[in-house]
């Protein structure tokens, strides 16, 4: 059975900073935890965590992240600090931290819909190319 789709799990994944990411509470929630649990995880396990795995993103960079993903204001009980990030190594690596049946199912599913990506992107970056020795011709 499968625990959510793959266009599910693409609809999560963002790119910052040139990185293809998911967001923290976005995670926790296809893990079934709770995000504090999923980051006091992490924290546990930091050495596990370098920078190319997981990072804490900027204001502004939440800013364009909420106007993409919908989310309301946070000044009414929202997030307290602007999340971590974690990349398709840094989701790898949750699976390992989180010790379930569940996170190794999700982080399954969810590293295969990166390289779905992944593959989509660079069909798309092919024909950019075609596309352009075309108009040169």
């Amino acid at each position: 059975m499968e625990l959510i789709t793959t266009k599910d799990i693409e609809n999560r994944i963002f790119n910052i900073r040139g990185v293809q990411v998911m967001i923290d509470n976005h995670l926790a929630e296809l893990y079934q935890v709770e995000t504090k649990n999923l980051n006091k995880a992490v924290v546990r396990n930091i050495d596990r965590f370098p920078l190319s795995y997981r990072f804490q993103i900027t204001k502004e960079e939440w800013e364009i992240l909420r106007f993409q993903i919908g989310t309301s204001n946070d000044e009414h009980g929202g997030r307290r600090y602007l999340p971590y990030v974690f990349t398709e190594q840094g989701v790898a690596m949750l699976s390992a931290v989180l010790k379930s049946d569940i996170a190794v199912k999700v982080s399954i599913q969810i590293i295969d819909a990166f390289v779905e990506m992944r593959k989509v992107l660079a069909t798309n970056n092919l024909i950019d190319l075609r596309f352009n020795n075309i108009e040169k011709k």
